[in-house]
């Protein structure tokens, strides 16, 4: 059986990147004023620690999108598909929910490695 590699991030009790065998999973928040900025800084915290775990957005098999506001769920989409490959579009879902002060977009996904 492979081992498990947690890489952790800057919060206490949880892993910005774990892996194991060929699958990765990671999650991301950004700073940001609007949705639109806090998606791209997200997505970028996000392809980099793709990138660390020996993967990249061609290989996301999974990916849910929390928002503190489902209004803005276009906003979000729009940076969302200028950012996904269109030949790998993922399973995805969004999540209107509560988040950390200050935080309007969290993502967590799942790939496989590259």
């Amino acid at each position: 059986m492979s081992a498990i590699t947690r890489i952790p991030g800057q919060a206490r009790g949880r892993c910005r990147i774990v892996t194991h065998g060929d699958f990765v999973w990671t999650v991301g928040t950004g700073s940001g004023a609007s949705v639109r900025e806090q998606t791209q800084n997200t997505l970028s915290q996000i392809e980099a620690n793709l990138k660390e775990a020996g993967s990249d957005k061609h290989h996301i098999l999974e990916a849910t999108v929390y928002l503190t506001d489902m209004a803005t769920k276009s906003e979000m989409d729009e940076v969302w598909c200028d950012w996904i490959p269109d030949d790998g579009w993922p399973c995805r879902a969004c999540v209107g929910t509560n988040l950390a002060p200050g935080d309007l977009v969290e993502i967590k996904l799942m790939a496989v490695k590259s």
